[in-house]
């Protein structure tokens, strides 16, 4: 026990080390800050109950990780305005109970998720800046195609999503320009989806979006 409140008694020295010699970058009206890194999406939802197929058929989305960038420009040293960018993202589709229970991957998608925000930032002088967001995001569906689960061939037409989405994350910076990010969206992401140009079916994604990446204030 001893040991263990010695070492956080270090690290928290360590940690008010590096924010007390660590120069702050100060947020001001204009600037703008670009961070990069990896975004990774984590569907929490899946689709309403498919017709013609036996009660309580589904499908549902797999996660998937690829670049993913964010591009601010400072109203006030407070209040921001975020874009949110990536790679397209591409998701396996699988069975979700009923007929396509056991059934695995029976398609895939792509996906772009482009998402503006209103950012409010905590603590704007300081190295740790926590701030919080709300905004609006608008995800377009491509490449589909059904592979498997007696649908194979069939033609897969997902419709492109609005919905809203709340953030919070942390910048920590490294020196007067460069700092590391973290960041967490919650997206209210729903598409119709029509199967072989007849069978309709909401699809709820409402996914986590995770970021971890670095940035520079220009």
């Amino acid at each position: 026990m001893a040991m263990l409140t010695k070492k956080l008694t270090v690290a928290g020295a360590l940690a008010a080390c590096f924010t007390l010699t660590t120069p702050a970058i100060a947020l001001e009206p204009g600037d703008i800050l670009v961070r990069g890194g990896i975004g990774h999406v984590n569907p929490t939802e899946e689709s309403d109950a498919i017709p013609g197929f036996a009660a309580g058929t589904k499908v549902e989305a797999d996660s998937d990780t690829t670049f993913a960038f964010t591009l601010v420009y400072m109203l006030t040293s407070n209040v921001g305005l975020e874009l949110l960018g990536s790679a397209p993202f591409e998701h396996d589709i699988d069975g979700a109970g009923g007929a396509l229970a056991g059934a695995g991957t029976i398609g895939s998608t792509k996906h772009l998720p482009p998402t503006l925000s209103a950012q409010y930032y905590f603590n704007s002088s300081s190295n740790v800046r926590p701030y919080v967001g709300v905004g609006v995001n608008y995800t377009r569906f491509f490449d589909e195609e059904l592979t498997g689960g007696g649908l194979a061939g069939a033609d897969l037409d997902l419709d492109a999503s609005w919905g809203l989405a709340a953030q919070a994350g942390v910048d920590v910076d490294l020196n007067d320009k460069w700092f590391v990010n973290g960041s967490v969206w919650y997206m209210n992401i729903e598409s119709d989806a029509t199967v072989a140009g007849a069978t309709n079916f909401d699809v709820a994604i409402d996914p986590w979006v995770l970021f971890a990446g670095v940035g520079y204030k220009f």
